[in-house]
């Protein structure tokens, strides 16, 4: 009499249950790794151009973006204030960053967007050529920018304003004496 063979299918099933093995601890050995990882720490910014740069200011300082249409002159405001808008049921004067900055730039028609944000109880625009969207910038990468109303700058010359710097609608008046 011969012995029986050895059953197919019950090597297929400790092959199978081999293999489970070996990939449920893969997953569990990945997931410990991941829980060491130090994960990057982020800043959240709005970037836009405007004069042939590209500027940001925090997410959290950005009330909203409006297009830039429907803005009345303000009669002997500073040269760096363009005018005021009614937004959201109030007035929002609006900055001229290429005055603020001393930067090149055409006439109003260039500028298309009006990044609004708020500091402390101000509010006012931003002009902007156009908007780039929210970028995730890694802090390991911000240098310190050049001297000025700036936070950071970043490898691909991202210039991250600091708005408490830059002033409302009321820099740059300067009482002479």
């Amino acid at each position: 009499m011969t012995s029986p063979p050895s059953s197919p299918t019950g090597a297929v099933v400790d092959a199978v249950a081999q293999k489970r093995r070996e990939v449920l601890g893969a997953r569990a050995r990945a997931l410990a790794e991941s829980r060491h990882e130090t994960h990057q720490e982020v800043l959240s910014v709005l970037a836009f151009q405007v004069g042939g740069e590209r500027y940001a200011v925090l997410i959290q300082d950005v009330d909203h973006i409006i297009e830039a249409r429907g803005i009345s002159p303000l009669p002997g405001a500073p040269r760096h204030v363009i005018g005021a808008l009614a937004s959201r049921s109030r007035v929002v004067p609006v900055l001229d960053l290429r005055q603020l900055l001393g930067l090149e730039g055409g006439g109003m028609s260039d500028l298309g967007k009006i990044v609004v944000v708020e500091v402390g109880e101000e509010c006012f625009g931003l002009a902007a050529e156009t908007v780039e969207g929210r970028k995730e910038l890694p802090k390991s990468e911000l240098s310190q920018p050049p001297p000025g109303p700036f936070l950071f700058l970043t490898p691909d010359r991202l210039t991250v304003l600091e708005l408490e710097q830059l002033g409302g609608p009321g820099a740059g008046q300067q009482e002479q004496g």
